[in-house]
């Protein structure tokens, strides 16, 4: 994850193919109930920042200033009742959620999907030679959804932020920086716990 960008735009042509990866992570059911708000403009990302982040944080951001740096910002926003009418489809009415509203089902794969989503846009950035961070909204959803129009009932996740990398850096930093990663031995589990 890249905590700080350098200043640039992205190009049109990295934005268009990490979007068209994006688009196509796997979907339960094939309901594609994940939609993607796009900001790519100073403005846009501006209007973003200043929905989704403390007011202190914008008047003094400290060590986190590189990340309003982002050339873009790609929102992943889930549609619970898509999945609900997917799920409500002939061909689905042996799959046990069929009927169920979308607080019912045991897994939310509307946040599934647009987690899947989101690590297809972080991989497809890497490949652009570009750096990104998912990071969570920390003032809730309710100011972006209001900013931009998103439609009532939706799911915003989180945000993907993509940008130019400083000085070609990809060290580790944050947690990753100082503590270890887990062994495979003690992560993987073949057989039994």
């Amino acid at each position: 994850m890249t905590r700080s960008f350098a200043e640039g735009a992205i190009t049109e042509e990295q934005l268009a193919r990490m979007l068209q990866v994006a688009l196509r992570a796997p979907s339960a059911g094939f309901a594609q109930g994940v939609d993607w708000l796009v900001l790519t403009d100073e403005m846009g990302r501006g209007r973003f920042f200043r929905a989704t982040c403390d007011p202190a944080f914008l008047a003094e951001p400290g060590p986190a200033a590189g990340i309003l740096r982002a050339g873009a910002i790609l929102v992943p926003v889930a549609d619970p009742s898509a999945y609900e009418r997917r799920y409500d489809d002939t061909d689905k009415e042996t799959s046990g959620l069929a009927g169920r509203s979308a607080q019912d089902w045991d897994v939310p794969y509307w946040i599934v999907d647009a987690a899947f989503g989101a690590m297809l846009a972080l991989l497809a950035a890497e490949d652009e030679g570009l750096g990104a961070l998912f990071f969570r909204l920390h003032r809730g959803t309710a100011g972006l959804e209001a900013e931009f129009g998103i439609p009532a009932g939706r799911v915003v996740i989180g945000a993907v932020a993509v940008g130019l990398l400083e000085d070609g850096n990809r060290g580790p930093v944050g947690s990753p920086g100082h503590r270890p990663r887990r062994a495979a031995g003690d992560a993987t589990h073949f057989g039994s716990w």
